[in-house]
């Protein structure tokens, strides 16, 4: 059951801008990975629209940073680091240690549990004390660190969050694919921040998400009232993603991105089906930009299925060789159980790549129609799959047509200036509710 939101305190807030006047963001993000996760590559891409509409972005970050346009936005919010890629679950050296935050990031990683958004939001909050006048709203980054709470209530801090999916999925879909009881004991625990993250989502008053399949799960599996969701999709920039012409298509080329160690994703579907592609296209084979980490299951499955020659994965290449690499595909493919989004799918689509895509949560509000924009299958249906891409490489005609439509529909609404344009008006209608609860005690009730 949702929770009303925190009580306004502290400071009474001034009149809230003018329509036409410059907003001042505090943007918070615990983890801006700028190369998985996509909530590094979001705020890139927003921190930079939003830039460019005349708006000023400070951008709050742990590590690892994120790569913004404009390095200047960055501040630094050190924590200890504890999953860096190179010494995931390290130990500090005592030295390390400098406070209690710290002290309390190091337990609780020690019980299995995941510390980062809670400590982050301690440290950031500490850190924006006494700088209330030096921004006009905070935007949370799905931190939601319980350190947020205390900000609304007695720092006076205007507050909305960026919730892109419901992490209950992922623990949910993660506990599925695990037989091992010991396994499932440590899953449950490292997502034990849920609990924190449902609490102190049922609490903020306005927050973005960018599906109505994210809005439907979000309500639904976290409690949160749905007239707080509001929907601005994510995008791409198509000054980037675009077809290349002058490189010529591989045959058999298929391409994905994907974990190789996160079931959501889909990619033991996507091998499999793979293999049944084979089967009828010997020529058939699968770049996949992403890496298997140590101890992943994957290379097993790889070998299991005979595909060692059919299978490359790509990582730590530019994103112009991303580019490329769509430009060298004949079909994309988004084999995931479940996405908010899909920033993959609208990449590909605006790559002129015709997308072959499960209807694994907001993927459909993506891809579009079956057979028009893309072509769509059943999630976790290795035969479906499989029919889906044996029907686009069997077909040049039908890839081209997708392609070119796909590309359409991505351009047409899913680029990061659209996504900056509806998060700006998200944030007037914040502030102007902000005030309105502070001075009268009444919210707005506008739904934009």
């Amino acid at each position: 059951m949702s929770v009303p939101p925190a009580p306004i305190s502290g400071p009474v807030p001034t009149a809230p801008p003018a329509d036409d006047a410059p907003l001042r963001i505090a943007w918070l993000i615990y983890r801006g990975n700028p190369h998985c996760g996509g909530q590094g590559v979001y705020t890139h891409y927003l921190a930079k629209e939003v830039a460019a509409l005349g708006h000023d972005v400070t951008v709050f970050a742990g590590q690892p940073w994120p790569e913004l346009h404009d390095p200047s936005q960055l501040v630094k919010v050190p924590g200890l680091d504890l999953y860096r890629s190179t010494h995931p679950f390290r130990v500090p050296w005592p030295h390390e240690i400098r406070d209690t935050v710290d002290l309390r990031e190091f337990l609780l990683m020690c019980g299995a549990g995941f510390p980062e958004p809670y400590t982050f939001s301690l440290r950031v909050r500490k850190l924006l004390r006494g700088r209330r006048a030096d921004f006009d709203l905070v935007h949370d980054n799905q931190c939601l660190g319980s350190g947020l709470v205390p900000m609304m209530e007695e720092d006076g801090w205007p507050v909305m969050a960026t919730l892109h999916h419901p992490i209950t999925v992922d623990r949910d879909l993660d506990l599925q694919h695990t037989t091992s009881r010991l396994r499932k004991l440590t899953l449950r625990r490292w997502y034990g921040f849920l609990g924190m993250q449902m609490e102190v989502a049922r609490q903020i008053p306005r927050i973005i998400t960018v599906s109505e399949s994210s809005k439907r799960d979000i309500s639904a599996q976290m409690g949160v009232a749905a007239d707080r969701l509001h929907i601005v999709p994510v995008g791409v920039d198509p000054a980037i993603f675009r077809p290349l012409p002058h490189i010529a298509r591989v045959p058999g080329r298929l391409m994905t991105t994907a974990s190789a160690d996160v079931p959501m994703k889909g990619l033991a579907p996507l091998l499999e089906a793979l293999a049944k592609v084979r089967t009828e296209r010997p020529d058939a084979h699968l770049v996949i930009i992403g890496r298997a980490k140590e101890r992943s299951k994957i290379p097993a499955l790889i070998d299991r299925l005979g595909l060692t020659d059919a299978v490359q994965f790509v990582s730590g290449v530019t994103t112009e060789r991303i580019v490329e690499l769509y430009a060298e595909a004949e079909v994309a493919c988004v084999p995931s159980l479940y996405e908010g989004f899909s920033l993959p799918a609208v990449e590909a689509m605006a790559c002129g790549v015709p997308v072959v895509a499960t209807t694994g949560g907001a993927v459909p509000e993506v891809v579009g129609t079956d057979g028009e924009t893309g072509l769509l299958v059943p999630p976790g249906d290795p035969s479906a799959l499989s029919a889906g891409i044996l029907r686009a490489l069997g077909d040049a005609d039908l890839r081209a047509r997708i392609g070119a439509a796909g590309r359409e529909r991505a351009l047409s609404k899913f680029t990061w200036h659209q996504s900056a344009v509806g998060t700006v008006e998200q944030w007037r209608i914040m502030l102007e509710d902000h005030y309105r609860a502070a001075t009268t005690g009444t919210t707005s009730t506008r739904s934009a």
